[in-house]
């Protein structure tokens, strides 16, 4: 049955039961009362979308002085080409022929600031977007880089509302206008007309989007003499690396700048679910160092070491090492051998030997975050320092994740007040933190230099080595968490170790690991140092000799 008349039926019924309670507590004779309460019908169901726009301005406190800036909330409609190219439809006066069927768009929904009084042509602008794919981009604009920040608990499940959200002095508008962009059908955004979910759902699909996005957004504020960045978190990596390519080549835009937040390139690498792949053993060993610090920091190692950072070291030489090679022996690695490594791998990750012996020497991220404290606790997937309890302890593998449930509720209830009250945007509208796209998304990608899509595991390496390539001067900024599952640190920086590039680009890719998760920012110093090592990077690329 359809929700909106289940609801109205049960609305009915909710005041038919409300008129039977008043009419017994009426002394008799006493006339009943007619006044009828109409539920309003739902706002969100336009033909064809519109560009919104409200503007506002605000101000924050950084280090005791005042940063003025002004703010823009809306939504863009994007289409997939330019739609003057077509033939306008026939009038509606001729009935020759079925009309022609809507072209499919999309409302992408936004939130831009920019620093003083008024905008200035010539500050640098950062596009700003989280990942998923499917995911809005809530988790950067009030955990990281916003002018406002909601303030959660650094490792454990944050108490529920009143949320507390702070003036951030941690903002990058100080160094950077930003602009963060929600994801087709996230957001307040929403897809329309003829084969929608196929024009906007897929890897490519979702480059050009953003693609048409950025470049509209730059038309409209006269910032196409800007210096120009992307920052992508998680699968926002791999956007910007596909996007990168699409703008250098398809809109020859030059960008200053990419700056990765907990990076995947290669879902080969994933250890997520390396089973399914067997024959690839890379992920186990790459994932074995964020293995090795989470145990270090649930204090599960027998010989707990005083620092963390000379054990990772230690670990990713033996992962890359005595580790791949035992793996890459497969069934002719002696018993012998394969108990010595079950031994190797019990001291640096905590999980009983015999555990990983029957394993194979194999724990991909879901048996490990499930195991490691016990049945009754599970560790985070985002960010393994949070644990929670154990949904079923006689399963395999993690049924969630205890770091999402213990600060969604918080970022998300933050950003539907702050948008509402302070930006004055979203009034009768409903926001999407996060949309189900997996039935409909299309994980073929058509790298550079390829007639067609190619079939496998998505890597789109290749489009950031061409993009490095085509722009000599484009730099790379890599940042990532040492408490990262879901992309380990040590797998993003193999990735970009193996890009097809000269050893002379090499030089134009930096990187910067920290005590944290995936979500970076959400450990308060590290925001800190997430934000000095992002400003620095824009202060140094922007090219100032240019203005």
């Amino acid at each position: 049955m359809d929700r909106k008349f289940c609801a109205r039926v049960f609305l009915s019924g909710l005041a038919l039961g409300a008129s039977f309670a008043s009419a017994a507590q009426r002394p008799p004779g006493e006339a009943p009362e007619t006044k009828v309460s109409i539920v309003p019908e739902p706002t969100e169901s336009p033909r064809y979308l519109k560009d919104e726009l409200q503007a506002s301005s605000g101000a924050m406190l950084i280090g005791g002085h005042a940063l003025n800036y002004q703010a823009e909330a809306g939504i863009l409609v994007v289409h997939v080409k330019d739609p003057l190219d077509d033939d306008p439809p026939p009038p509606h006066e001729d009935k020759s022929g079925a009309p022609p069927a809507q072209p499919p768009e999309v409302g992408m929904s936004y939130v831009a600031y920019f620093r003083g009084d008024k905008e200035d042509g010539h500050r640098p602008i950062t596009f700003l977007f989280n990942g998923g794919p499917g995911s809005s981009t809530v988790w950067l604009h009030m955990g990281a880089f916003g002018p406002k920040r909601v303030v959660t608990a650094d490792d454990t499940h944050s108490p529920a509302a009143p949320y507390r959200v702070v003036d951030n002095e941690y903002s990058l508008l100080d160094a950077s206008d930003l602009v963060f962009i929600d994801a087709p059908g996230t957001g307040f955004g929403h897809l329309r007309g003829a084969d929608k979910e196929k024009a906007f759902y897929g890897i490519d699909q979702d480059a050009h989007a953003f693609a048409n996005f950025i470049v509209e957004f730059l038309s409209r504020h006269h910032r196409w003499n800007s210096p120009k960045y992307l920052f992508g978190e998680s699968y926002g990596t791999t956007r910007s690396a596909a996007l990168a390519n699409v703008l250098e080549n398809e809109k020859q835009l030059d960008l200053n700048g990419i700056i990765l937040l907990s990076q995947i390139l290669n879902f080969d690498n994933s250890v997520d679910g390396p089973q399914f792949n067997p024959g690839m053993d890379l992920p186990y060993a790459l994932a074995l160092p964020t293995y090795a610090a989470t145990a270090w920091y649930h204090h599960k190692l027998e010989n707990q070491p005083a620092s963390l950072e000379p054990l990772l070291r230690e670990v990713e030489a033996f992962a890359m090492g005595d580790y791949l090679q035992a793996l890459a022996a497969g069934s002719t690695l002696s018993a012998e051998r394969k108990s010595q490594i079950a031994a190797k791998l019990h001291s640096y990750t905590g999980l009983p030997a015999d555990y990983v012996e029957r394993a194979n020497l194999r724990v991909n991220g879901g048996q490990f975050e499930k195991t490691l404290l016990g049945a009754e606790i599970t560790t985070g997937r985002l960010d393994t320092r949070f644990a929670g309890p154990t949904i079923d302890p006689m399963s395999k593998e993690a049924d969630y994740d205890p770091q999402a449930a213990a600060i969604s509720s918080a970022y998300v209830s933050a950003f539907n007040d702050y948008v509402r009250t302070a930006l004055k945007f979203g009034d009768k509208k409903t926001y999407k933190a996060e949309t189900d796209v997996s039935k409909n998304w299309d994980f073929l990608h058509q790298p550079p230099g390829s007639p067609t899509k190619v079939a496998g595991p998505v890597n789109v390496m290749p489009d950031l080595a061409v993009a490095m390539k085509q722009n000599p001067n484009l730099k790379v900024q890599l940042n990532g968490g040492y408490y990262d599952l879901a992309t380990p640190y040590f797998a993003a920086e193999y990735e970009l170790h193996q890009l097809p590039i000269q050893s002379t680009l090499q030089s134009n890719i930096e990187m910067h690991f920290y005590t944290s998760g995936h979500m970076v920012y959400a450990h308060e110093p590290d925001l800190k140092a997430l934000h000095a090592n992002v400003a620095a990077f824009i202060d140094r690329t922007r090219n100032a000799n240019g203005k």
